[in-house]
């Protein structure tokens, strides 16, 4: 046994790899696979159990980050036992240390980067674990390719087989559910904004009824809490291949950007939310003269951010929420004008102040609106969304709506189709004549 180490240490390390390579389908085909893996058959249930999840992001992500780590920490594993049995048996077991020691805290240091540690956070476990692994047992144990050989197999059949798996039997897409949140989040901030103004002013009318359908109001709450959800949901859809309406590459990280500006204007919406139960609410005389136009903006918002909600839903460009941003703005800024000028100068400050308050907010929220209206558009050249021009009706009254929008070129108007004729003889006889009595009267 003395006799044979020297001269197995002096083969090369590519040879001892090729060697290794090449002789496994034969084993795979004379050998069963149980005999063949032994106990490292083991890793592959092992894999199994740690890496199928619920999505196929979140599945795809954890296959792809436990391959790549077994990967590369067994090759790094090899290279460095390598380079310890070239130091002779005093100095192999120090160097093994050290670079054990080197490589745990190189990658605990990569771990605590936001961006490392959301996508690649997993692998670097398995690359510590893997590369302790390999260079650790290869100093008792002279079949170090085999055994990385042996790990790196069994990890690749167990995540091929949750690949698999999750992609083929009920597949659960996470970038969907990301979508679908974004679009429900919206949805409910324009369910919100499209109850508040009947509830806020009109409190003193009906209030029994009122209270009855107040549903609306606490669906917003669920937006303040959606940061954590979308940016999981987000890191899973960027692992996942094109399935769907949505392509290869496709902007996840901009539904991020999307779902911050939702959650700014539901934080608003909070603070709006807190003058409908507030002891002190201001004379009814003073709301009323602000009531109109803040009615129209909480409607015309609320309309804004569901034609919205129900583009990113459906994919197609939002060009009918562009029409209700313009009017949420005109009636902002004639609300302005109402604020600037003075609501009631008689009226005591503490009446005013909650008045005012609301108003100021709804006029934020609006632009809260059309930073989201921008960003959908945005999201929508992107990821190509389909281009759906408006049909309006000669019914649908056109007043109120803004000659100036930019999106007013791109409305399909009312067509009125007016039919010419070729004129015939007895047609040309009763113009004769009509024009002969008309003379007869002006004379």
């Amino acid at each position: 046994m003395e006799m044979e180490s020297p001269s197995y240490q002096k083969q090369s390390l590519f040879a001892r790899v090729w060697s290794s390579i090449k002789a496994s389908p034969k084993k795979i085909k004379s050998e069963p696979v149980y005999d063949n893996f032994g106990v490292t058959a083991m890793w592959a249930v092992m894999t199994v159990v740690v890496v199928f999840e619920f999505s196929v992001g979140a599945t795809f992500g954890k296959g792809l980050n436990r391959a790549l780590a077994t990967l590369v920490a067994g090759a790094l594993g090899v290279g460095a036992n390598h380079l310890a049995s070239l130091s002779g048996q005093i100095g192999e077991p120090i160097l093994l240390a050290i670079f054990v020691f080197l490589q745990a805290a190189a990658s605990t240091f990569l771990r605590f980067f936001p961006k490392i540690k959301a996508r690649y956070d997993y692998g670097m476990l398995i690359f510590i674990l893997t590369f302790s692994l390999i260079s650790v047992s290869g100093f008792r144990d002279d079949e170090i390719i085999g055994t990385a050989q042996k790990r790196l197999s069994t990890v690749f059949i167990g995540g091929l087989a949750c690949v698999i798996i999750s992609i083929l039997v009920c597949p659960v897409w996470a970038g969907e559910d990301l979508h679908n949140l974004i679009a429900l989040n919206m949805e409910k901030l324009g369910n919100f904004l499209e109850g508040f103004g009947d509830e806020y002013f009109g409190r003193g009318e009906e209030e029994e009824g009122c209270k009855e359908d107040r549903s609306f109001i606490e669906g917003y709450k669920s937006v303040l809490n959606s940061k954590s959800s979308e940016e999981t949901l987000a890191n899973f859809a960027r692992w996942e291949p094109g399935h769907g309406r949505f392509k290869f590459r496709h902007p996840w990280k901009y539904y991020l950007k999307i779902g911050s500006l939702t959650r700014q204007c539901a934080c608003r919406i909070e603070a709006l939310n807190g003058y409908l139960e507030a002891d002190i609410q201001g004379k009814p005389e003073i709301r009323s003269r602000i009531r109109v136009t803040c009615t129209e903006m909480c409607l015309e918002s609320g309309k804004a951010l569901k034609e919205l909600a129900l583009a990113v839903k459906n994919m197609t460009k939002p060009l009918s929420a562009d029409s209700h941003i313009e009017n949420s703005k005109s009636a902002s800024k004639n609300l302005n004008t109402m604020l600037q000028s003075g609501l009631c100068e008689d009226a005591d400050i503490l009446d005013l102040i909650p008045v005012a308050t609301v108003a100021s907010l709804l006029i934020d929220i609006v632009n809260c609106t059309e930073e989201i209206a921008e960003s959908v558009q945005k999201l929508a050249s992107m990821a190509g969304f389909a281009s759906v021009e408006p049909t309006v009706s000669p019914e649908q009254p056109q007043t109120g709506q803004p000659e100036t929008s930019k999106t007013q070129d791109k409305v399909d108007l009312p067509h009125v189709v007016v039919t010419v004729r070729e004129p015939t003889q007895e047609n040309e006889n009763s113009l004769e004549s009509r024009n002969g009595m008309v003379r007869q009267m002006e004379s």
